[in-house]
């Protein structure tokens, strides 16, 4: 036979071997298409994909190992992950325009509601777990350097001449969402301390003081609090969890609790349309359920939430500092209200902004 085509021969046949593996690989895989789609998990394990906002990350490398355990030893099943982290508005975007999340776990019930608006999410959300959907809560709070060297103690504090203030952009970030309203809050609580009354343009003065102020607005509350590891501003508007985690880590931080803050409740949803075109529902629903759990909720606790259990709340409680004045969303009216109050085209935020 002719060597040159015996050779052509054997060249043909690796190449065949490596196409029908490439073929193989990529049907067998489970990384998202470049249309969104997550390809049917094979040999009866299954794939489940988690949308979260950013702050959530470092607690959820801990949280699937463990629930990747008990699934197996329950249902001989093995879950594996696919994971993505963002600001929460972003997260919730993308989610609402086909990003195929089984779960999506967010800074804020509007952004599970807008993907609920999309038609994504056809269940009442708010009943599939206990607490109203929630799966952990924090307070609003400020961040200084080792010895608060700039004297920080609460909300005014942020309105001196020379402050350098920092909190990421509202557009993008659900943790912004909350730390203004946090900061407007207070400006109403304040107003009702001098005048007896609710006063929204004392507010609103108030809001713009502190945003005279501002040194950037990143686009999530993760990469705002990097800005500020790098040594960006002298104050930052964050959750309290984000500074526990970092004080646990031995990072010279100190917490300051104003005396009036907001109470912050971060929920967790299934997809709908997207755990059943994946065939992941029961998972996704016991993976939900998960999250509220003892075991889940301490481990929350260790990377600074308040837990939504009253009894692991108990159990943790002196790792918190309690605010004077804790107030929630209600008092600003709900979450309907706060959206056009401060976050429609000529709400408050936007006028703040303008002004500046």
């Amino acid at each position: 036979m002719n060597p040159t085509l015996t050779k052509g021969w054997r060249l043909s046949g690796i190449l065949c071997t490596i196409l029908i593996l490439m073929i193989a690989t990529a049907c067998g895989g489970n990384d998202p298409g470049q249309d969104g789609s997550v390809p049917t998990a094979t040999k009866g394990d299954v794939t489940l994909v988690i949308g979260a906002y950013s702050v959530a990350k470092d607690a959820f490398a801990e949280l699937l190992p463990k629930f990747k355990a008990k699934w197996k030893a329950e249902t001989g099943q093995t879950v594996d992950f696919q994971e993505s982290y963002e600001a929460s508005g972003t997260q919730a975007r993308a989610i609402a325009g086909g990003f195929e999340a089984d779960i999506a776990v967010l800074a804020m019930e509007g952004d599970i509601d807008k993907i609920q608006k999309a038609g994504f999410i056809t269940h009442d959300w708010k009943q599939a777990i206990a607490h109203d959907g929630m799966i952990t809560r924090s307070i609003a709070v400020l961040g200084t350097r080792e010895g608060n060297p700039k004297g920080i103690h609460d909300w005014a504090d942020l309105t001196r001449k020379g402050i350098k203030v920092l909190y990421p952009n509202p557009k993008t970030s659900g943790g912004a969402q909350w730390d203004i309203n946090a900061m407007y809050g207070a400006g109403l609580k304040k107003s009702e301390e001098d005048t007896g009354k609710k006063d929204p343009s004392y507010a609103k003065a108030f809001l713009e003081q502190i945003h005279h102020n501002v040194e950037s607005l990143d686009k999530s509350g993760r990469a705002s609090m990097a800005a500020f590891e790098y040594g960006v501003g002298d104050v930052i508007v964050t959750y309290e969890n984000e500074l526990i985690a970092r004080i646990n880590q031995g990072v010279k931080y100190e917490i300051v609790v104003p005396s009036s803050t907001i109470l912050i409740e971060n929920p967790a949803a299934v997809v709908d349309v997207n755990v059943d075109k994946h065939g992941t529902r029961k998972v996704a629903e016991a993976f939900l359920n998960y999250l509220e759990t003892p075991e889940a909720q301490h481990i929350f606790a260790d990377y600074g939430f308040r837990p939504v259990d009253d009894k692991v709340l108990a159990e943790v409680k002196d790792q918190y500092q309690q605010p004077a004045d804790l107030f929630d969303i209600s008092y600003l009216g709900g979450w309907d209200q706060v959206r056009d109050t401060l976050y429609s085209p000529k709400g408050v935020w936007y006028q703040v902004l303008a002004g500046l």
